[in-house]
């Protein structure tokens, strides 16, 4: 039996198998509402097989959004629209879907990749200001964001909540904090990024108390089925940043807290980070948080073979797999890793005239019987 294909349990969420498509920016909502993109690319990812899909980092307010086209859950028209791609996905799918709720903090205000994603001045007719632990630009060359002051913080958190309530209104199967790539929650974590001398700056201790509020303020505001966990950066990749240490400190704490799960990444704080790419290059970073933690721990980055997705689980480096450019590339990835690895996965019946002869039990059907 394929371990990858077995179920895991992620709080009260059961996933089918252990592959997670992962958050991705998709840059093309429209004033934070999804749009007819979305429901298209969305809903064919739910199609694939997976055992989770992860909605996009989706602003909690306006400012928030790391981008004009990001994609926010912070008022009535957001929530309208999402709804209208989740009850269509719902039709025809029964993989569960959670979202990623974050802060783009000093780099918001972004141009979308293919427009070079450089930082939009706040003066600009599309840009705003930017907000973030300290008053220092993400590059040299970029407006600095304002430092963060009591109301401010206050107002962050309120805005978590209330979007991770919205979360729930939806009927989403759970809540990924993004504490990862250089947002928000991970420049306070930084010391490249936070330079604060009050109680949320200096120490590990204090570095980590407003992502530790913020997650603790979502977990109180929904109910106690819905599973809330964290995706964070193991290390920046730069001398002097945060690093694993401080990461495994970090994940003891929120499953002290009650998280349901660690969703282990990798840099994004700083323009001088030094990544040594390679398949897999972040596993070992799950591995050793796993080590630490009885929560489930995901893996992510460059993990593009079935076999390799199959060795993380079996030699117990990570409970799940994420995929993200990868399951764009091959959108029925986990269909051919169950052809390798001898597993069954759920598709379509209007797909099923595809599975080739020598896999003709490969296919499955939906739980709820697809229409």
């Amino acid at each position: 039996m394929s371990k990858l294909f077995e179920p895991l349990n992620i709080g009260t969420l059961t996933l089918r198998n252990r592959i997670v498509i992962a958050p991705m920016c998709q840059y093309s909502a429209v004033d934070g509402s999804a749009s007819a993109w979305h429901g298209i690319h969305l809903g064919g990812l739910a199609l694939s097989g997976a055992g989770l899909l992860i909605i996009e980092a989706t602003g909690v307010s306006a400012e928030a959004r790391i981008s004009p086209g990001d994609l926010g859950l912070y008022c009535d028209a957001n929530e309208a629209a999402l709804a209208q791609i989740l009850s269509a996905i719902r039709l025809y799918s029964d993989m569960p879907v959670a979202i990623q709720l974050g802060h783009a903090g000093r780099k918001a205000s972004s141009q979308a990749p293919w427009e070079g994603g450089q930082q939009i001045a706040p003066d600009a007719p599309t840009g705003w200001q930017a907000l973030a632990p300290s008053a220092i630009a993400h590059n040299p060359h970029e407006q600095p964001p304002v430092a963060l002051d009591a109301a401010g913080l206050a107002k962050i958190k309120a805005d978590f909540v209330a979007s991770a309530k919205r979360a729930e209104r939806l009927g989403l199967a759970g809540i990924e904090l993004h504490a990862a790539h250089g947002y928000l929650l991970h420049q306070f974590l930084s010391p490249l990024a936070n330079q604060r001398n009050d109680e949320y700056g200096g120490s590990l201790e204090n570095r980590m108390r407003f992502p530790l509020e913020i997650f603790a303020s979502v977990r109180a505001a929904v109910a106690d089925t819905m599973p809330v966990w964290v995706r964070v950066s193991a290390s920046d990749w730069v001398e002097s940043g945060w690093d694993i240490a401080g990461t495994i400190e970090f994940a003891k704490a929120l499953e002290a807290a009650g998280c349901a799960a660690i969703h282990v990444s990798s840099g994004g704080v700083s323009p001088l980070q030094k990544i040594p790419l390679s398949d897999g290059y972040q596993v070992p970073f799950a591995a050793q948080v796993k080590a630490q933690v009885g929560i489930p721990v995901m893996a992510v980055g460059l993990i593009t073979d079935p076999v390799h997705a199959e060795a993380i689980i079996a030699e117990g480096k990570a409970d799940a797999v994420a995929l993200a450019r990868g399951i764009l590339y091959d959108p029925h990835w986990p269909w051919h890793a169950a052809a390798k690895l001898g597993a069954k996965v759920v598709a379509p019946k209007q797909y099923w005239r595809s599975q080739p002869r020598q896999f003709k039990d490969l296919f499955e059907a939906a739980s709820f019987g697809q229409r």
